[in-house]
This record gives structure tokens, sequence and C-alpha cells, in this order.
């Protein structure tokens, strides 16, 4: 597992010097568009993973661990919607003098979206607890949980 994996770095550390070196050395590649994918990686590195990092962590700690991965799935789910409709939603490319550039209520739009992710996110709450109370206590021990049962306190008898 280690080789493949050493392997594995080794192949996208290559693959990722191969496509620098092709964007520094194409002549179709302006120094606008290498000053845009510096600022997608600083970006993506100082502010999306620290978001998401630290949302996880919150989601952790406030949330009840049998939808604890369920709400970290929407919250990475919402991101990623956030992302990709955020420049729609402020409107970037749009021209007064032409009404059908982005001509669709983008911001209504993404607050359906997370109404949809969230109401599956319900939903799937909402039958995980129903599967779980029609499973009972017998069905705990398979899902990694131990069963209470009371222990007995007696004494040890003298005959061993």
């Amino acid at each position: 597992m280690r080789t493949a994996r050493w392997a594995l770095i080794g192949a996208g550390g290559l693959v990722m010097v191969y496509a620098i070196a092709g964007a520094l050395t194409d002549p179709d590649v302006k120094g606008g568009a290498l000053l845009f994918l510096i600022g997608v990686l600083v970006a993506h590195d100082g502010v999306l993973l620290p978001l998401t990092i630290g949302a996880g962590a919150l989601a952790g700690r406030l949330v009840p661990m049998p939808v604890r991965t369920l709400v970290r799935a929407a919250l990475l789910v919402s991101l990623a919607v956030t992302v990709v409709a955020l420049p729609l939603v402020l409107g970037r490319g749009r021209a007064v003098d032409n009404p059908s550039l982005l001509p669709l209520p983008y911001g209504r739009g993404q607050l359906e979206t997370y109404a949809v992710i969230w109401a599956a996110t319900g939903v799937a709450a909402l039958v995980a607890a129903r599967r779980r109370r029609s499973a009972g206590p017998a069905d705990d021990s398979r899902a990694g949980r131990r069963s209470r049962q009371p222990r007995s306190h007696k004494p040890p008898s003298p005959n061993g």
C-alpha cells in the first residue's frame, strides 16, 4: 500500500510539473491567466479549505453523532453549489445592453437548491432514525455499539 501511495504521489507531481511547464511555455497563455490560477490556488487554500475544515469541526461539536455524517455531506454540497453559483448570483458578465446574458434569477435558484439539499438531508436523517428505532437494541452491536446490559455486582463465591 505504501509503495502504491508513493507511486501515485510521484505521478501526480510529474503531471503538475508538466502542466506548469506547459502553461509557462505556451505563447497563448497570458500573464492574466497565470495570475488567475494563482488567485484560485490562494483562494482555495486560504479561504475555502479553512472554512471547510472549520465547518466540519463545528459540526462535529454541535451535531449529534447519528446525523453528523449527513450534515457534513450537506455542508460540502452546499459549499460546492455556492462556489459554482456565486459568480452568477453576483452578476459577473451581465451587460445592461444585452438582457439575454444571465437572464435568470440565479439567487432564487441558489436558495431553492439549498432547500432541496437540506430537505433531502432531513429526509435521510428521518429514514436513518426510523431504521435505528425499528432495528432495536439487538442490532446495536452490529453498528459498532455495545449493548447496555446490567452488570451483576455479586462478590465472587469462596468456592471458586
